[in-house]
């Protein structure tokens, strides 16, 4: 009955939306020779889940679905003229803060609100793997792309897929001589201070326990190409890009020299501060040695350029800048 039900309102969907479209592409013919439907001499066929797109030479109107899109379009230098949102209260990244002004919201990531999408007439819309099940209507408001997301352990390939739909191959290639460049200036001003030092990168959470950072994760590979030091629990490649549990009594997985507690809600560094109060926190190495360093989580998990920055900057602040 349910599956009857869902098929129904799909069809519903599908045809309430290709009648906007004509209207929509009717009102747009008339008004504006150029339409916003590219001529297929002037575009690219770009490959991805659900099959190929003919990706505008030079888009310009791109709606992005999914906030890590979003950050790799930016990092590329592409404004979106539009995106999802993370949430209704905190709707786009902070760390991406001076960068979205102007963006208009679309809807909460899971499910982006199709008739605002149709009436901004996008050139170009970058969606992610988890929404597919509505990816034939959105293929017929325009060109419409599946960005392939495996969590950060993919962030490379991620970027890469977004520059080349993007047509950003130049930009992407300078974003990586950014990176490298600043992950060897910072690895001569951490010198060898921290070669026998394990870092502890985890992020805590009052209702699902805590998820820590693998070697293959984002902020892992960040702390890998720096020459930084695992604990030998969190120097393991995991397909998710991270370790999870619950129990107190598993805190040795987070034991490190330093440790960078990722966290967005005020609620969970409290609760991670009652836990290092207790007998087994006490025991923990950074917490007896005072380094202990909560940062911004978002940025550490994003896969971005920009995210990489700012993890970066956490590192020179704690590990170089601090006494």
């Amino acid at each position: 009955m349910k599956k009857l039900l869902h098929r129904l309102i799909y069809i519903m969907l599908l045809g309430i939306i290709t009648y906007m479209l004509t209207v929509a592409c009717s009102l747009s013919n008339s008004d504006n020779p150029e339409s916003f439907v590219q001529s297929a001499n002037n575009c690219r066929i770009v490959k991805h889940s659900m099959g190929e797109t003919c990706i505008p030479q030079n888009p310009k109107r791109v709606v992005t679905i999914f906030h890590g899109i979003l950050g790799n379009a930016l990092s590329l230098g592409v404004k979106p003229i539009a995106s999802s949102v993370l949430d209704m209260q905190n709707p786009f990244p902070a760390y991406l803060k001076n960068q979205v002004d102007g963006i208009e919201q679309l809807g909460y990531q899971y499910e982006p609100n199709l008739e605002r999408i149709l009436k901004l007439k996008p050139d170009l819309i970058l969606v992610w793997e988890n929404i597919q099940a509505i990816y034939p209507l959105l293929a017929k408001i325009s060109p419409t792309a599946v960005v392939p997301w495996r969590g950060s352990v993919a962030w490379r390939e991620h970027i890469e897929f977004v520059a080349k739909a993007l047509g950003k191959e130049k930009e992407v290639q300078q974003g990586w001589k950014h990176y490298y460049q600043r992950v060897n200036e910072l690895k001569v001003a951490l010198g060898t201070q921290y070669q026998d030092k394990e870092i502890s990168v985890f992020s805590p959470t009052s209702q699902w326990g805590f998820f820590v950072d693998a070697k293959n994760s984002f902020s892992g590979s960040i702390l890998n190409d720096l020459g930084l030091k695992r604990p030998k629990l969190q120097d393991v490649n995991i397909s998710s890009g991270y370790i999870t549990f619950t129990s107190e009594e598993e805190l040795e997985i987070i034991n490190g020299d330093i440790m960078f507690v990722t966290v967005d809600r005020e609620e969970d560094r409290k609760a991670f501060e009652k836990i290092i109060q207790k007998p087994l926190g006490k025991k923990l190495k950074a917490v007896q040695q005072g380094h202990v360093y909560y940062v911004n989580g978002l940025p550490w998990l994003s896969s971005n350029f920009l995210a990489a920055d700012v993890v970066l900057d956490d590192i020179e602040k704690y590990l170089v800048n601090t006494p």
